[in-house]
């Protein structure tokens, strides 16, 4: 092979292997939690009681809940009176772009991969409905017998390793209930986090197009994170652009005779300073907490 050959094979395969890493790079949206970040707390990563997605699929400790997953299925479909080939041949054309939205490879075959779509998008769907709906649950329903296991899987759902891509969920709600409604679909699954949540930080399901969500956490990232839209920080004297100026710390603000006041009904985020006193949201931590901020944390 002469030098030019030599070139034009080199330039080929490069041009091809950017052209990839480009186009990988620009659909991943779940990802590994960087090592730096898990080995702090490798459990605030990690599922307790439900895998979803490939990540943490056949864990022996989550096995439980892939039963239910097939029972919620089972009676779903009893309910609709529908045949399971619907669904599957609803998600079959998706597959690849699903594939995209992981960082990792996936060991699955199409036949695994499709399947684990549909019985863990399905299984989301059908509980937050039930969650929603009172008169959709069994009434052997364990999952709702005891409190635990709900608070489990809030946790669970919203863990960065543990999703599955959001247009999968929209696909199947699609067949679910009524076609193109992913706003209320939206609705269902905040009302189902609501109690996740250390504080109020809910705002209207409107603000963000459901085609631009990615996954449960980036939903419930994009929801909870404070919106500075309302700030203005205009220019100074000199006609420079105002910059940020960080609040000194609780330690500091009282040794300045500042007091701090409890208010309720507001987010997290909404805090004023009014006559000397600094008034903040209650911020509750329960055994959740430290997970979820972790993720949020991990997925920003």
């Amino acid at each position: 092979m002469g030098s030019n050959d030599v070139i034009q094979a080199c330039t080929r395969n490069l041009s091809q292997k950017l052209t990839q890493l480009t186009m990988s790079q620009s659909q991943c949206t779940i990802y590994r939690v960087h090592k730096h970040l898990r080995n702090v707390n490798m459990k605030a990563y990690e599922p307790e009681v439900v895998s979803i997605g490939p990540y943490h699929r056949d864990k022996d400790n989550l096995t439980m809940m892939e039963d239910k997953k097939l029972c919620y299925l089972h009676l779903l479909l009893q309910h609709k009176n529908e045949n399971i080939e619907n669904y599957v041949a609803a998600i079959e054309p998706l597959e690849l772009e699903a594939r995209k939205c992981y960082a990792e490879p996936i060991s699955l075959n199409a036949v695994e991969f499709i399947e684990m779509l549909v019985l863990d998008g399905c299984f989301i769907i059908d509980l937050v409905r039930k969650c929603n709906m009172i008169y959709l649950r069994e009434k052997n329903d364990s999952i709702f017998h005891m409190d635990w296991i709900i608070n489990s899987l809030q946790r669970d759902l919203m863990l960065f390793e543990n999703q599955v891509p959001f247009f999968i969920l929209c696909k199947l709600f699609d067949l679910i209930e009524v076609p193109n409604q992913h706003s209320r679909l939206i609705y269902l699954l905040l009302n189902f986090f609501n109690s996740l949540f250390p504080g109020k930080v809910y705002r209207d399901s409107k603000d963000r197009s459901p085609a631009e969500v990615k996954h449960l956490l980036d939903l419930i990232h994009s929801n909870w994170h404070p919106s500075f839209d309302w700030l203005d920080l205009g220019k100074n004297e000199k006609n420079e652009k105002k910059r940020w100026r960080f609040v000194n710390n609780a330690t500091e603000l009282r040794e300045t005779n500042v007091k701090f006041k409890r208010i309720e009904g507001v987010s997290l985020f909404d805090i004023r300073f009014q006559d000397g006193n600094m008034l903040l949201a209650p911020l509750t931590i329960e055994d959740r907490t430290e997970s979820l901020f972790r993720n949020l944390m991990a997925y920003e």
